[in-house]
């Protein structure tokens, strides 16, 4: 009995550690792990993983590797003394060049680079008649207004880019919506009535870089009343410090039948691991 007691007395006691008293520089390496949406969300715990998740070497790894490059050519006004979470930050808001036509910014969650570019950046065959093209604004659109095709039977659409992509694999995509989109009482209702020609023929997505890559496709266009994303192709940019320039063309010149009823918004450019999470961009 006493054997036995006196074991039960002098067995060490637990201690606990609290939240508290972990040491700042720990907590940050931990974090340093994690994704920025749950960085954010654990700097909410207490003082110490809040000071820990401003580290710089936290965010660097989050940030895009060429984010200097992005930051001097493309971002006005950005102050130098700036923290690396701030950088990052400011990357995920939505950043304008080539006269508003054009927006880039880092998905939150990823860190990787997004760009859109409007139907105001893109060369349209006969958008300055108002017999075939129209000017229509909307809340659909990040850019606020998007072209609408009544009919013409010449369709023809281009565009180009160029931007310092971190090294990786995109996809580019063309938002086309079969219909006119509006609202009426404060509901989105879509006009369909108008929507002809795109079952005759497919259409021809063609996409060229300044490195010498082609890719070619084609598809009809359907689903009438819904935004849709038509993939294009897919291009890669091995060298993420200097500027890549990415030519694109989506074109119906099959001139036996005329087209219209189409809402053309913007292409798209995402990383292609995005087709994978993003089921948006699976529909075309």
């Amino acid at each position: 009995m006493g054997i036995r007691f006196s074991s039960q007395t002098h067995s060490p006691t637990p201690t606990s550690v609290g939240l508290d008293e972990l040491p700042e520089n720990c907590v940050a390496n931990i974090l340093s792990y994690m994704d920025p949406p749950h960085i954010c969300q654990l700097a909410t715990l207490n003082r110490t993983f809040r000071a820990a998740s401003f580290a710089d070497f936290v965010w660097e790894s989050k940030l895009p590797t060429n984010y200097d490059v992005i930051v001097r050519e493309f971002v006005n006004s950005f102050p130098t003394n700036l923290s690396r979470r701030a950088i990052y930050a400011a990357l995920c808001r939505l950043n304008t060049f080539d006269d508003g036509n054009k927006k880039f910014w880092v998905d939150k969650s990823t860190g990787k680079v997004c760009l859109c570019i409007s139907s105001k950046g893109l060369s349209i065959t006969g958008v300055d008649d108002r017999r075939y093209w129209n000017r229509i604004p909307t809340d659909q659109s990040r850019f606020h207004t998007v072209a609408y095709l009544q009919q013409i039977w010449w369709f023809e659409v281009d565009g180009e880019v160029e931007f310092p992509f971190p090294a990786g694999t995109y996809s580019l995509f063309f938002r086309v919506h079969l219909g006119r989109a509006s609202k009426q009482f404060g509901r989105r209702v879509c006009n369909t009535e108008h929507v002809h020609g795109w079952d005759k023929k497919p259409v021809r997505f063609q996409l060229w870089t300044s490195d010498g890559q082609y890719v070619a496709s084609q598809c009809f266009l359907k689903e009438p009343g819904k935004w849709s994303f038509y993939h294009a192709g897919d291009f890669t940019v091995e060298n993420g410090n200097a500027s890549t320039k990415v030519k694109f063309s989506m074109t119906q010149i099959d001139c036996t039948h005329p087209k219209g009823g189409l809402c053309l918004d913007s292409v798209l450019i995402y990383p292609t691991e995005f087709r994978k999470v993003k089921s948006f961009l699976n529909r075309s």
